[in-house]
């Protein structure tokens, strides 16, 4: 109805869908703080294992039928191990390296000044509508450099939609979406293609070791995706989020808020000095990479990014080339080198002690996300060590096997099976390790190959990331829309992401089916069909 034919002191009439949001958003920030909800996970890993401890199942692999069993986390040598690990349990933890170190260059390139003068330029050349899509499209071109998305697309996202009078947790919400829900949307193929591929070279050996799985086997749909993200991401993001999001008042210290003064010719001279920096550094490292020897290059095969796979559950799958292990490293020096550049050029910076007080005041915004990343860590350590997730797997690919589905209701019931499981456990190579010996092979039996198997875990394994509090970097998306909205809890984020999830499920599984049924190859050596 037309607000203004309503009458006067009326309550607003709101959808169903809106009501339900409402629902999720009050019932989700009920739940207990994100660091005592992994303590409760964490319990529960305990309760479990102890209780299922010494059940026995076997995992398919390459070399025939390998036993597992699932081991109580409440025994005694269990807890001596689980307390001698704490300290390098967390200290481990990926993501918390990945926040820290490029954090500690975003807090100089925001501390100079840098940041907020970009967002100027940008913001005077691109139209307010475009800047959904933008902001999307840039979060998927970000899987390229492993998670940084999640530091550095993220929070940036935020700050542009309230630098450009929007709200800024619909900015999060966007960019969020893109970097995980559309996890496996890229036109650019990245480390996650060859080390997938890997893993589905596992699975197809069970019953054919001649099958060569290529590792841009579904480049051409994950190209494809990249559209569809962002076409649903942009219609969600203007039409449900940010309407909903009016009433969400910004409440964050006005000090972090960026603002949209004109540039000052101080600001237009650090931003061209600073940009001559960064393309300077960026051009000494390409020169640094070029040459086949290069010490940035794999040792043994002379490749900039290629993944290795190691054993086959792929648990130390990764790239061997030094340049790949220096990604968050690198985005640290190239937002390092133009914001200290930036900051004297333009005057925000007197001396060095005014660098490292940008870098101690981002660090000292991390506080929140620590607890939280301590508590994680120690969840994933135990999840891990009891077996529960490999378990998990297996129980949940042996009753869809039972089924006897046909092949498209199969394909479509491996992307739901995946999508639970992911809100379990967050690496994409983890599950894929332990999902592909059973599906590939399994599929392979009914005519179907380990291209259109691995294509359909990927639609399942990026969906449901947005929407679990167990995935690593949630936590994280939380302690950054505090910044602005200071009530903000898992309910309101979960809420929030709700749609996407959803909306990205159902479609981008039609998505893949209309790739099958219209016969539009998956990728390079990307089939349908097997033989």
């Amino acid at each position: 109805m037309d607000s203004a034919k309503q009458p006067e002191g009326a309550p607003e009439k709101r959808s169903f869908g809106a009501r339900a949001l409402d629902v999720v958003e009050r019932v989700g920030n009920k739940l207990p703080d994100p660091a005592v909800l992994f303590v409760l996970a964490l319990l529960l890993v305990w309760v479990v294992s102890a209780l299922l401890d010494g059940h026995t199942f076997e995992l398919p692999s390459k070399d025939g039928m390998v036993k597992r069993e699932v081991d109580s986390q409440l025994s005694g040598g269990a807890l001596a191990q689980f307390l001698s690990d704490m300290v390098t349990t967390f200290t481990s933890f990926h993501p918390l390296g990945v926040v820290l170190v490029a954090l500690l260059g975003v807090g100089v390139a925001e501390g100079s000044g840098f940041i907020n003068a970009c967002l100027k330029g940008l913001l005077s050349f691109t139209p307010k509508l475009l800047l959904t899509p933008m902001v999307i499209f840039v979060a998927i071109l970000s899987h390229t450099a492993a998670d940084a998305g999640y530091v550095l697309v993220i929070p940036l996202a935020g700050v542009i939609f309230y630098a450009a009078g929007r709200h800024p947790l619909a900015g999060i919400a966007a960019a969020f979406a893109g970097v995980s829900g559309g996890f496996s949307a890229n036109p650019i193929p990245s480390s996650l293609d060859p080390l997938l591929a890997g893993i589905t070279k596992v699975g197809a050996d069970i019953l054919d070791p001649k099958h060569d799985v290529n590792p841009l086997c579904n480049w051409f749909f994950t190209a494809g995706s990249t559209a569809l993200i962002i076409a649903i991401g942009w219609f969600i993001t203007d039409r449900i989020i940010e309407p909903r999001l009016k009433r969400i008042a910004v409440d964050g210290d006005p000090a972090d808020m960026p603002t949209l003064t004109p540039m000052t010719p101080e600001e237009r001279r650090g931003l061209v000095a600073a940009g001559v920096a960064m393309l300077v550094g960026i051009g000494l490292l390409v020169v640094w990479a070029l040459p086949e020897g290069s010490a940035l290059r794999a040792p043994a095969t002379g490749d900039a990014a290629k993944a290795i796979p190691e054993d086959f559950r792929g648990t130390l799958i990764h790239s061997s080339a030094p340049l790949m292990k220096s990604i968050v490293p690198l985005i640290f020096l190239l937002f390092l080198l133009p914001g200290v550049v930036h900051g004297y050029v333009s005057g925000t910076f007197k001396d060095h002690r005014d660098v490292v007080k940008a870098m101690a005041k981002t660090m000292s915004t991390m506080g929140y996300y620590l607890v939280m990343a301590f508590f994680a860590s120690l969840f994933i350590y135990s999840f891990n060590k009891s077996n529960l997730g490999a378990l998990l797997a297996v129980e949940g690919a042996t009753a869809l096997k039972s089924a006897q589905l046909p092949a498209a209701v199969t394909i479509v019931g491996i992307i739901l099976l995946t999508g639970t499981v992911n809100l379990l456990i967050g690496s994409a190579s983890a599950k894929w390790a332990l999902l592909a010996p059973i599906f590939v092979p399994m599929l392979m039996q009914l005519g179907i190959s380990p291209e259109l198997t691995q294509g359909a875990y990927r639609v399942g394994d990026s969906t449901t990331n947005i929407i679990t509090p167990l995935m690593p970097y949630f936590p994280l998306v939380v302690a950054f829309s505090q910044k602005y909205v200071k009530k903000t809890g898992i309910g309101t984020l979960a809420a929030t992401m709700l749609p996407f999830s959803l909306s990205f499920l159902v479609l981008w599984t039609l998505f893949l089916l209309g790739f099958w049924a219209v016969g539009i190859p998956l990728g390079i050596g990307g089939g349908y069909t097997y033989p």
